[in-house]
């Protein structure tokens, strides 16, 4: 999480944002790519195995972050128990999903940014309109196209890869970005999102991320959180 990877974040989310927003049926015609005008469906969708990877990707993420919700749980009910993973550790990963793929993506934009899916505008057979990334104004009433949702939980994964040790970090990094993509790609390729509502997933998670840990490990580094869970310099 050092600077580097900010400047990354912040250059690919202005060059996506401008570029599609000034041509913003690009994003249709990426979608294009993977409809099939004969079935009016996006043809990965009659793949059985893309329902179950879609399932298998929310178990890995639960299963990533179930030690430390535990860990946090068990703090709360038995608060002189030592903990089996630092306090840090356990409340980084915890909010960082929380506030992430939980509020942030489902419970604000989602909710509150009216895009429609590529499977409900009516250039892919639906009845809605298609509006650019940077418009509000769709007519989708709730669960909307952006951001992706799936795709910013998997890219929450970078939040367990940054505290990888150091000589494992690369290939943390290297695996989390693997695993999002092609979670993002599949929900593109069935007409869940867009190219966009996955980018910013991604620029979005990890601009929360990197604050988050900001906060947690980098601007109090003298303050030290023990298991107990208090606060001592």
């Amino acid at each position: 999480m050092n600077r580097t990877g900010l400047f990354i974040a912040l250059g690919i989310g202005a060059v996506v944002g401008i570029v599609f927003g000034l041509w913003p049926r690009l994003d249709l015609a990426i979608s294009t790519l993977f409809f099939d005008p004969a079935t009016k469906d996006f043809r990965v969708n009659a793949l059985l195995w893309v329902r179950q990877s879609r399932a298998a990707a929310r178990v890995i993420i639960a299963l990533i972050v179930a030690p430390s919700a535990i860990a946090l749980l068990g703090k709360f009910l038995l608060p002189k128990r030592r903990m089996f993973m630092t306090t840090r550790v356990a409340l980084f990963l915890v909010l960082t999903l929380l506030l992430g793929p939980g509020l942030i993506t489902n419970s604000i934009l989602k909710e509150h940014w009216g895009r429609a899916r590529p499977i409900d505008v009516t250039e892919f057979g639906g009845s809605s309109h298609f509006t650019a990334w940077w418009d509000p104004r769709g007519d989708c009433p709730s669960n909307c196209s952006f951001i992706a949702g799936e795709p910013a939980g998997a890219f929450w994964t970078l939040a367990p890869a940054a505290l990888a040790p150091p000589q494992w970090q690369a290939l943390a990094y290297g695996a989390a970005l693997v695993f999002s993509i092609a979670v993002g790609a599949l929900r593109i390729a069935g007409g869940g999102h867009f190219f966009t509502d996955v980018v910013f997933a991604g620029v979005f998670m990890y601009l929360l991320i990197w604050t988050v840990y900001g906060a947690i490990y980098r601007w109090w580094p003298r303050r030290k959180i023990t298991d107990s869970g208090r606060t001592v310099e």
